[in-house]
């Protein structure tokens, strides 16, 4: 009787102890990742750095002062983008004419506008927040 109780206790502390162990073990999964996703990966970083290039040219900078945008606003924006948000934006760029850099300041303003409407940024004073 006491063995058969005791084998009884024995086997459900062995049987919990081995549950715990288990559970706690993390599970490794490693894969192959492909030329495509490394490429789309090197793509989106250029992407990123030509937007903040473009960022130097003085008339990108006398228009962003002319309407009250300081530049590490701007930067932080474009780092902040969302990879179809980055990709969307450089397709929109790519399909500009050459004075283009007007149209991609006029973007980064309705994004802004946006934004400030919807609670995230509180870049201009006269944009009301919906979400209040």
């Amino acid at each position: 009787m006491f063995k058969r109780a005791f084998s009884r206790r024995l086997a459900v502390l062995l049987a919990a102890s081995h549950l715990l162990l288990v559970t706690q073990v993390p599970v490794a999964q490693a894969s192959m990742i492909g030329t495509p996703e490394v490429l789309q990966a090197q793509q989106q970083q250029v992407d990123r750095q030509q937007l903040l290039a473009m960022l130097d040219d003085q008339g990108v900078q006398d228009k962003l002062a002319s309407l009250g945008v300081e530049r590490s606003q701007v930067e932080q924006r474009i780092k902040s983008l969302t990879n179809a948000e980055l990709a969307q934006f450089n397709q929109q760029l790519s399909e500009a004419p050459a004075g283009g850099i007007i149209g991609v300041i006029v973007l980064l303003l309705v994004i802004f506008i946006i934004t400030d409407m919807l609670c995230a940024t509180d870049v201009f004073s006269f944009v009301k927040c919906i979400n209040r």
